[in-house]
Parts: structure tokens; C-alpha cells; sequence
């Protein structure tokens, strides 16, 4: 019999984790060919997420708890969800009830047509602003373009992955970690499965602005170095902008005899290649941050427990 483990990070969703183990337990019940692990990855949470998973356990013999030292963020807990993971396959999903476990025999039923990663596609945003749906939109159309169409559009981390897959992702070691890129970069036969994602019912968003700058940021500078060459684009076009200023003023000076004039513009002009000046140091600084914290070589989690 195979065996499919569910990895669940859990960061502060203590009425979420309810909910989510009674919505899954009604959907694999009656898939009797298969031996379901519902594996949660309590990622430090500070309310009582953990003491109502050890209840969720004590009722159900399925459940295994990986208790984190800390919290690592929603990668460095799917990384400890592969890493100590055992069975056939995985379906890799967050603890909100956003990723509705309705779609699991979907995935599974992808999986046994012979695919060996079956990822959610989602087709709609219930509860989230304009504003971050059209981000959403600008982030996806940008880092599709940017990594040459490596990650598709509107993919989520809600996805099912073979044993391959696993052991594929284990060989990575880096500590920026962008699990989306991670999933396209291993390759595999891969299909999307459509999705509506759900609303959340508890708790709060764990993605305010910062983090998903930052989630976007990471995304971006990891798979691709397209930021480098715009930064070769800016000193070539500054380069071209002055000779043709100073020719211009030049032959201003041989035919009517005016001396160098327009400081208003000269100051503009220098003011802007300072801008891009600075852009490209910024640019360069997220790179070598990067590579700062791959050269501290820390682990990605710390487990503190195992339930």
C-alpha cells in the first residue's frame, strides 16, 4: 500500500489547525487504497497551536508533530517537512484553510496517471485587497518573464510531489529559499490542477507587505541575474546620455560662442545618474547580502521535538 504524507507548516493558526484536520480527515476517508500520515510542522508558534495539535494527535494515531525550535519562516518549515518526510508522496500545504484539501484526490489522481508533481493553480483570491491580487498579478507576470517562463503563473506551494521530487529537493542547500523556483528548477513530468482558494476562517494573514516584498525579492534575485544586466543597461545609456551632452554643448561653444550653460539641467542630469548610481549599488548589495548568508552556512531549522 502506498503511503502519502501530508506536510503542514503551522505558524500561530490554533483554531485553523482544528478545522483543517476534521476538513481532511472527511476527504481521505474514503480513499481506503492509500496509508495517509498528516504530518504538522509547528514552526514556533506563541499561541496554542501546539498543545491543540498534541489534542488532534491523541485522537488520531495518523498525526505526527515535528516541533521547531523557533520560528523559521514558511520555507525553512518545508524544508523540515521534506527532509524528515517517508513515503511515496508528499502534498506540501499551509494550515490557514486556504489550500482547500478537497483538491488532494485531484493531485492524486494526476499522480497515478504517471505525473510525478502535480501543483495547485489558483484561480481566485476571496478576502484579499485589490491591491494584492494586482501584486500578485505584477510579481507572477515579472518573474515568469524573468527566469524564462520557469515559473508559472499563479502557482502556489499547495501542490502533491513524488518520492523523486523529495529526494531532489533535499539536495539543496541554500539559505535563501524560494520554494516555488525550487519545485520548476528540479524538472519532472508537472501538470496544474485549478483551485479556488479559501477564505481564511481564523487568526490572521502571516503575509503583510514586508514579508511579500520580501518573499518577491528573494524570488527574484535567486533565479534570475536579470537585475545585474539592467545594471550594465543604466552605465551604458549613462555613458551615451554624457558623450552626447557633451558634444552638444561643444559645438555650442565653436559656432555661437556660448559658454557651457543649463546648470539647472546639469544638476538634473547628475542627480538622476546618482539615482541610477545608487540603484545599481542596490542591486549589488541584495546579491552580496545573498551571498553573505550562503557563506554563514546556518541551518535552515532547528527541530526541537518530534511527536
Amino acid at each position: 500500500m502506498k503511503k502519502i504524507s501530508l506536510v503542514i507548516t503551522a505558524y500561530n493558526e490554533q483554531e485553523n489547525v482544528i478545522e483543517l484536520h476534521k476538513q481532511i480527515c472527511s476527504t481521505i476517508q474514503d480513499i481506503e487504497e492509500y496509508q495517509f500520515e498528516i504530518l504538522f510542522i509547528e514552526n514556533g508558534s506563541h499561541d496554542s497551536t501546539f498543545s491543540n495539535l498534541k489534542k488532534i494527535q491523541a485522537t488520531d494515531k495518523r498525526v505526527k508533530i515535528i516541533k521547531l525550535s523557533r520560528n523559521f519562516g514558511f520555507d525553512g518549515g518545508i524544508t523540515a517537512g521534506i527532509d524528515l518526510v517517508e513515503a511515496d508522496a508528499a502534498v506540501i500545504m499551509t494550515s490557514n484553510l486556504q489550500d482547500d484539501p478537497a483538491v488532494i484526490p485531484k493531485f492524486i489522481d494526476m499522480w497515478e496517471n504517471g505525473y510525478e508533481m502535480v501543483y495547485g493553480v489558483v484561480v481566485n483570491r476571496p478576502g484579499k485587497s485589490i491591491l494584492r491580487r494586482f501584486n500578485s498579478k505584477i510579481f507572477y507576470s515579472l518573474i515568469n518573464k524573468l527566469t524564462g517562463g520557469l515559473i508559472p503563473e499563479n502557482v502556489s506551494d499547495f501542490r502533491l510531489i513524488d518520492k523523486k521530487v523529495i529526494l531532489a529537493l533535499r539536495k539543496f542547500k541554500e539559505s535563501n529559499r524560494f520554494y516555488r523556483g525550487f519545485f520548476s528548477w528540479v524538472g519532472f513530468k508537472t501538470i496544474g490542477v485549478d483551485f479556488h482558494r479559501q477564505k481564511r476562517q481564523y487568526g490572521t494573514s502571516k503575509a503583510t507587505t514586508s514579508t511579500q516584498i520580501s518573499f518577491a525579492t528573494r524570488g527574484l534575485f535567486s533565479f534570475s541575474n536579470f537585475p545585474l544586466r539592467i545594471s550594465v543597461i543604466f552605465a551604458i545609456l549613462c555613458a551615451i546620455s554624457s558623450i552626447i551632452l557633451l558634444s552638444v554643448q561643444v559645438y555650442r561653444w565653436f559656432t555661437f560662442g556660448v559658454p557651457f550653460d543649463g546648470f539647472g539641467t546639469i544638476v538634473g542630469l547628475f542627480l538622476l545618474f546618482f539615482a541610477i548610481l545608487f540603484t545599481i549599488l542596490s542591486v549589488l548589495g541584495q546579491y552580496i547580502g545573498m551571498i553573505f548568508d550562503e557563506t554563514k552556512a546556518r541551518p535552515i531549522y532547528i527541530v526541537d521535538e518530534i511527536f
